[in-house]
């Protein structure tokens, strides 16, 4: 195929072999996508060429270009690599436009090239000349250093285009996780509502077939009676109407049996022979809500996974942590790239919170809370208040304020962090021994998160709290 044809079946705007080509209306061809993109964002959708307008933003395809570029793909395959699409052409030597001579030295005074003529001429008459090619090199090197900062500033863009997209991926996984939990968690409570539901009508069949087996009873002993007095009413009225003679030897026996009958008990109602509704409806969604409670609990301080060290491992519930093996997390400003740190996800201002903390067998641990403005790069993250374990010693630490040896009898299992925002107070108490370890005494500014850090394969656990139900039953 001839140079001319292959130029032919090149996009005017790619500058290469139509893919899936599409015609407008003047005629003119151009690849899908490439028009596409080039009409993206814009008002009139016009022809990239010869700018006249498209009656339509989903122009047909151009079925016999799109025949001739697959048959002239399919020749350049079966001839083997691919030759440049262009011949290179020699850069055209730049001459003087006065003499038409070749361009050798340079004018310090104008800053402009000269051909050998030029340096003779009145304009140029004294002024200081240097050969081309030193200005040339010098003005290289200078225009690659003013070069230098762009191409850093290209890295940092291209680095943080890969960090997006590592972020972009990562939200993906955070959905999916996420949703995942949230079916889990739905699913265990519709298991148990229905087991419930089930339960519950159960209990109503049962009520339903015992009062109607009693009742039915009752009904058979009715009718029993019902058919006896019957009879003797029948037997009575057909004693009247025989003879006299038949009449007066019936007598004293038909006065015994009316007698007998009529001496029987009138029957009474049935007490609670109804369905007791009230206890099968009265306060239905408060008495399972109440009973779900085994399968729900709740803790004051939930862990902020976003926050997390890339070496922290933190549990599916979000109230535990421990150290593990470095994952892949996207560096996001929130998250603590140094020492190995999560925060709680809500922050506490103006009120006084407690968090129990289970510190278990963990020898290399701190709890406390960070600021709002706490640093989360490098490895200063000061606006911290806590205490800790480390090396075997319990101590406190405050700020940047050098740390406090604390003086606790045996291992510390449990501690209860109890805030007081408003007076400025932080105190951490074992629970075990119902004793005070420590007490920060600071004016706050800033609302301030419940802070973990831990490098040890035992975890941190938030105690959960128990869930009470209290009931107002006073009347006015």
């Amino acid at each position: 195929m001839s140079f001319s044809m292959k130029e032919d079946l090149c996009c005017s705007i790619c500058q290469d072999i139509f893919r899936d080509p599409v015609v407008l209306f003047c005629s003119h061809s151009f690849c899908k996508c490439c028009l596409n993109n080039w009409w993206e964002g814009k008002i009139i959708l016009e022809c990239p060429l010869c700018k006249k307008p498209s009656t339509t933003s989903d122009p047909p395809c151009n079925l016999s270009l799109k025949q001739l570029c697959e048959a002239f793909l399919q020749r350049q395959r079966n001839k083997g690599p691919p030759k440049p699409r262009f011949p290179s052409i020699p850069e055209p030597e730049v001459t003087c436009r006065l003499h038409g001579e070749k361009l050798k030295l340079f004018c310090v005074e104008h800053k402009q090239p000269l051909c050998i003529i030029c340096q003779h001429s009145d304009e140029h008459a004294g002024h200081k000349l240097k050969p081309i090619t030193e200005v040339a090199e010098l003005q290289r090197k200078e225009l690659k250093k003013t070069l230098e900062p762009l191409q850093e500033k290209l890295k940092v863009f291209k680095e943080e285009k890969e960090t997006l997209g590592h972020t972009a991926e990562h939200v993906k996984l955070q959905t999916q996780h996420t949703e995942g939990r949230i079916k889990e968690q739905f699913r265990k409570l519709r298991l148990f509502l229905n087991k419930e539901e089930e339960t519950r009508i159960a209990a109503l069949r049962s009520e339903e077939s015992k009062k109607t087996r009693k009742l039915n009873l009752k009904i058979d002993a009715l009718n029993k009676e019902v058919d006896a007095l019957s009879r003797t009413i029948r037997d009575t009225e057909e004693m009247l109407k025989a003879e006299d003679a038949s009449l007066l030897q019936s007598f004293k026996t038909a006065v015994q049996n009316i007698r007998q009958r009529t001496l029987l008990d009138n029957p009474k109602p049935v007490s609670g022979a109804l369905i007791d509704v009230a206890k099968h409806l009265g306060n239905l969604g408060f008495n399972i809500w109440n009973k779900m409670k085994h399968l729900v609990s709740y803790t004051p301080v939930v862990l902020d996974p976003n926050t997390a060290n890339s070496e922290l491992i933190l549990s599916e519930d979000l109230t535990s942590v421990r150290c593990g093996q470095k994952q892949s997390l996207p560096d996001n400003p929130e998250r603590f790239d140094f020492f190995r740190i999560v925060l709680g996800s809500e922050a506490f201002m103006s009120g006084t919170y407690s968090w129990d903390v289970e510190v278990g067998d963990n020898t290399d641990w701190f709890v406390g809370v960070a600021s709002q403005g706490v640093q989360t790069k490098g490895i200063h993250p000061t606006r911290l208040w806590r205490i800790g374990c480390l090396k075997g010693k319990y101590i406190a630490r405050a700020l940047s304020e050098p740390s406090t040896v604390l003086s606790v009898n045996g291992q510390l299992k449990r501690i209860r962090a109890v805030l007081d925002w408003n007076r400025g107070k932080l105190l951490f108490i074992d629970l075990d021994a119902n004793t005070v370890i420590h007490t920060f005494t600071y004016s706050f500014t800033e609302k301030l998160f419940p802070y973990f850090n831990t490098a040890s394969a035992s975890s941190l656990k938030i105690i959960p709290e128990n869930v009470s139900l209290r009931l107002n039953l006073s009347r006015q």
